[in-house]
């Protein structure tokens, strides 16, 4: 099938795979800043922007739609090129990753961490969006004229609405609205998680500190599964590439081992494995919450002396220490 896309830059191929009811658009504050040091593929997902839906009687699945991103690689001249993805683009990065499709995988507030509570309240804000998008255009532009009203509409979706552009909102409401393939892919992920392992990937996610719609809980489910991946918080960003932030966004949409934790803070590790590198700029603040873990012998030997004292971290003698409010750790 034909996929829409974007293509900008030169060097090492990096796809960027946009969230649910958006568009390849939505990747335009960092493509420039991404393609000076890479070439940079944006495409419209099957049955979203400017994309065909998949084939008549083709499920939304998260087998259909991983085949139909095989099949756009292919046809892209693309083999195994690092990808990014926000929300649903972070879980088809995620599931490229596992299946051997991609060299590397960054997910913003992927989806596929959710409990069937948290499933139905993202449907329910998602079908809200979609509802309020069916407004007409031209009423729509109207109302985003005042930058609290924007903030009213669009501030489950967005971070900063009140910074963007109209008429890019009001594209984005008209994406949304139009795309076919938004109520077959809502009601496939009733049945979809992430389950994969990403064994042999390098795979960083990236969670905002402000999403309403993938709450930080599922970050937490995310680092168990995934506990070997680098995680770093965005703070003050939603899911969706922040305008408002898109240096802060660039500086982790990118080959994996290759940037600076600087601006987002690193979660202490879980037992199995994750573990931050040793000079990274760790602030403790943000309103996310952070498992630590128990704390073994290894934990003691001096690594994680050096990185605990940075966050306000203090684990008495082999206690666990269950859960840890940055803004409020407890120091020394």
């Amino acid at each position: 099938m034909n996929i829409a896309f974007e293509r900008r830059g030169e060097g090492p191929p990096l796809v960027l795979l946009h969230g649910i009811g958006h568009r390849r658009q939505g990747w335009e504050p960092v493509m420039d800043l991404l393609a000076a040091e890479r070439e940079v593929i944006a495409v419209d997902l099957p049955g979203f922007g400017d994309s065909p839906p998949l084939p008549a009687g083709t499920p939304y699945t998260l087998d259909a739609a991983v085949a139909a991103l095989a099949d756009a690689f292919g046809a892209l001249g693309l083999d195994r090129p690092h990808i990014a993805g926000n929300s649903l683009g972070g879980l088809f990065a995620l599931e490229a990753a596992d299946r051997g499709l991609a060299s590397s995988a960054t997910a913003l507030s992927p989806a596929g961490f959710f409990n069937a509570l948290e499933l139905r309240y993202g449907m329910s804000v998602l079908r809200a969006s979609r509802l309020g998008a069916r407004v007409p255009e031209t009423f729509l532009t109207r109302l985003a004229r005042s930058p609290r009203r924007r903030n009213l509409m669009f501030g489950m979706i967005y971070g900063r609405p009140d910074l963007m552009d109209i008429q890019t909102l009001a594209g984005d409401a008209r994406a949304m609205r139009d795309a076919p393939g938004f109520e077959p892919t809502l009601r496939a992920g009733r049945a979809t998680r992430f389950l994969g392992s990403c064994a042999d990937v390098p795979v960083t996610i990236a969670w905002g500190t402000k999403d309403r719609l993938l709450l930080r809980s599922q970050a937490i489910r995310a680092q168990r599964r995934l506990p070997h991946a680098r995680f770093v918080w965005l703070e003050g960003c939603v899911s969706t590439v922040p305008a408002h932030s898109a240096r802060l966004a660039a500086r982790y949409v990118t080959v994996p081992g290759r940037t600076r934790h600087r601006f987002a803070i690193c979660p202490a590790p879980l037992a199995s494995g994750f573990a931050p590198p040793g000079r990274s700029r760790v602030r403790a603040r943000g309103r996310g919450h952070f498992e630590t873990g128990l704390r073994s012998k290894a934990d003691r030997s001096g690594r994680w002396s050096r990185f605990m004292p940075r966050v306000g971290i203090r684990l008495g003698g082999r206690r666990p220490c269950a859960w840890l409010r940055p803004g409020r750790s407890r120091g020394r």
